[in-house]
């Protein structure tokens, strides 16, 4: 089966980390991390889903996202007291958005000095370490910033409302916060993987310009290559029949009924659920493959 995500295998001896739940290796990430994308703090979650909850706990009103959007997004503005208001962009997949304010999730994107490149030191960006991600691992998030206070706020509200020290035995309590704090093996595992994303990105951008000039696309995502077919459940089911896995990159979320009684017409979206399909992006694919995935994608789509 050519696959449509590559995760890498790691074997862990975890007697190397002295501690399961807080080792040097999560301070080490979070440094490695914030200099990758050009910020100077940065605050290691569970998830970064809760990363986002602690992000809007505080607003308490309308969060406008793009339909076309993973469901973990509206799951977190509803449960964090929110309001959604969805709007009807289908073009963010695989890079990263605006959410609020100055906060952005860039859940599908990790490049060098992005952060940097947003020029404003008080901006958040948070990214996810899911399985799939660019930075994969057994799930994980990361928040960064300039501001100092802001990601203050985060190591302490993931560490159960304690006052950060990097020594245990020294940490106050000092708010009602909440177990977010990642463990060393999710650390471990996005450092690792970390360190080989230039690697990766660059046999991704060989793909991607094979694909590109294939298909006549201008796609620019390292995380996502999307085609539009005119079924994708269709397509994946046939190409699943010759051994390629595909994927669909998202359905919409404005039609369920428990994120917004509110009626909203977004017909771009609506279309997008039923033809946007993604193809097998990763780094683990050889030539063969690659021709083999495009030489089925035109028999089927008759390009």
């Amino acid at each position: 089966m050519i696959k449509l995500f590559n995760t890498p295998n790691y074997k862990i001896k975890t007697k190397i980390f002295t501690n399961l739940l807080h080792d040097e290796v999560v301070n080490q990430f979070e440094e490695n991390f914030a200099k990758y994308v050009g910020a100077k703090y940065a605050c290691m979650a569970n998830s970064a889903s809760s990363l986002i909850f602690l992000a809007l706990l505080k607003y308490k009103t309308t969060i406008n996202i793009p339909s076309i959007i993973p469901p973990v997004v509206p799951n977190v503005i509803v449960n964090s007291g929110n309001v959604i208001n969805f709007y009807d962009d289908i073009n963010w997949v695989g890079s990263y958005y605006k959410l609020h304010d100055n906060i952005y999730d860039s859940a599908q994107q990790v490049s060098r000095n992005q952060y940097r490149l947003l020029n404003d030191d008080n901006a958040i960006m948070i990214f996810s370490f899911y399985p799939t991600k660019p930075v994969p691992s057994c799930d994980g998030g990361m928040v960064v910033s300039n501001n100092k206070d802001l990601v203050d706020y985060f190591k302490i509200m993931t560490m159960n409302g304690m006052q950060y020290n990097q020594d245990s035995w020294k940490r106050k309590q000092i708010t009602a916060g909440y177990k977010m704090h990642p463990n060393s093996i999710q650390a471990y595992i996005a450092n690792k993987n970390l360190s080989n994303l230039d690697e990766k990105n660059e046999r991704l951008n060989e793909i991607k310009d094979i694909y590109n000039q294939e298909f006549n696309y201008t796609n620019t995502s390292n995380h996502l290559y999307r085609i539009r077919v005119s079924d994708n459940n269709n397509f994946i089911e046939k190409m699943k029949l010759k051994g390629i896995q595909c994927g669909i990159h998202y359905g919409c979320c404005h039609d369920k009924l428990f994120y917004t009684n509110k009626k909203f017409k977004l017909p771009l979206s609506e279309l997008e659920e039923k033809i946007t399909v993604s193809l097998p992006f990763n780094e683990t694919l050889s030539r063969k493959q690659v021709l083999r995935v495009i030489g089925n994608v035109k028999k089927l789509e008759n390009i």
